[in-house]
């Protein structure tokens, strides 16, 4: 198949278009890559994947992978109207999957119109194109915050998620409901998929591994909200991108596109790990122990999140298998390759 990734130089979209291109599918991959985090870790992940600096900083230079034959690149913004229809009429993706947005929950309280750019604006882009040119499945990034301050726990995608406590939640759910629309309207194929925290090598800086690993071994404290009383559903990367490669590739799988064009799902680990659980796996594998600053809950935080995947596992036979150990020291063999530490 054709695919089209957008967010291809962020952590997840870099480990799905490797896996992609490794299975012989044709992968073009998008990104604008701005500064919310380093942008040098996002074209040094395209640069694993055969890039080379010059290609992926041009706007108007789709460069070609020097490790795959039939993986390329273009510096597109969601935003670029114009710029995303030239694309999707010139290259004739047969599937779209979108985790291109505008991250963070904290970020979301300093720069809201970022989000509403990104993830709302960038969204209907994308919906319209594949409105458009004849898309045959559209797959996008939902999140976890979206169940807000959901005390039912596990997590279930029939429960009522309408109060979101951040904007970044709150424009994750709005994509769902725009997906839902163009599926109903126009009988476009959505599948949403509501990550819980996800973790593994190429790690975003923001989030709490690389955060506490890289503190850790800097010889600095490392904050605990909620003075440790949170719990995570912790997913490895490779599960859940093994998860997205089964719903691309469609096969045996227990859903009719066509008959139920909208479905969303939970993808995570099916388990919640308690915060300090998590940084005890994390001393015990650097043999160093974390000088702790406990704080309290931050702004748009959650206590807990835990993924019923039951219906990813019905429909597609998805297997999360990454134990929170293991998925702890393949992040921190690459934070040290990385890093030279």
């Amino acid at each position: 198949m054709k695919i089209l990734v957008t967010g291809a130089a962020g952590f997840i979209g870099y480990h799905l278009c490797k896996k992609l291109a490794e299975n012989s599918h044709s992968v073009i991959g998008i990104d604008n890559i701005n500064d919310y985090y380093s942008p040098q870790l996002k074209v040094d992940r395209l640069k694993d994947l055969g890039f080379i600096s010059k290609e992926v900083i041009s706007s108007d230079f789709k460069a070609k992978s020097s490790k795959y034959n039939d993986l390329f690149f273009k510096k597109i913004a969601l935003e670029n109207e114009n710029a995303l229809e030239e694309l999707f009429k010139s290259e004739k993706f047969d599937v779209v999957v979108n985790l291109a947005a505008q991250a963070g929950v904290r970020y979301s309280l300093e720069n809201p119109k970022a989000y509403i750019q990104s993830n709302i604006v960038g969204f209907c882009n994308i919906l319209e194109c594949c409105r458009h040119h004849n898309i045959k499945h559209l797959v996008y990034a939902s999140s976890s915050s979206v169940y807000g301050n959901n005390k039912e726990t596990p997590f279930k995608t029939t429960d009522r998620v309408d109060t979101p406590i951040s904007l970044y939640a709150a424009t994750k759910k709005s994509n769902e409901l725009m997906a839902h629309t163009y599926s109903h309207l126009y009988n476009l194929p959505t599948t949403g998929l509501r990550f819980f925290t996800v973790y593994g090598p190429w790690g975003r800086p923001d989030m709490a591994m690389f955060l506490f690993v890289d503190a850790i071994l800097n010889g600095k404290e490392i904050k605990v909200f909620n003075h440790g009383k949170m719990e995570r559903d912790f997913t490895f990367v490779d599960d859940i991108v093994e998860g997205i490669f089964k719903i691309v590739e469609n096969k045996n799988s227990a859903r009719d596109l066509s008959v139920n064009p909208y479905k969303v799902y939970n993808i995570g680990n099916n388990s919640s790990v308690k915060l300090l659980d998590f940084i005890e796996a994390i001393e015990s594998e650097l043999n160093i122990k974390a000088e702790k600053n406990m704080m309290p809950i931050q702004p748009g935080d959650v206590e807990k999140t835990w993924a019923d995947v039951n219906a990813l596992i019905n429909d597609y036979n998805y297997k999360p298998n990454t134990s929170i150990h293991d998925g702890v020291k393949r992040f921190i063999s690459w934070y040290r390759n990385y890093y030279n530490k």
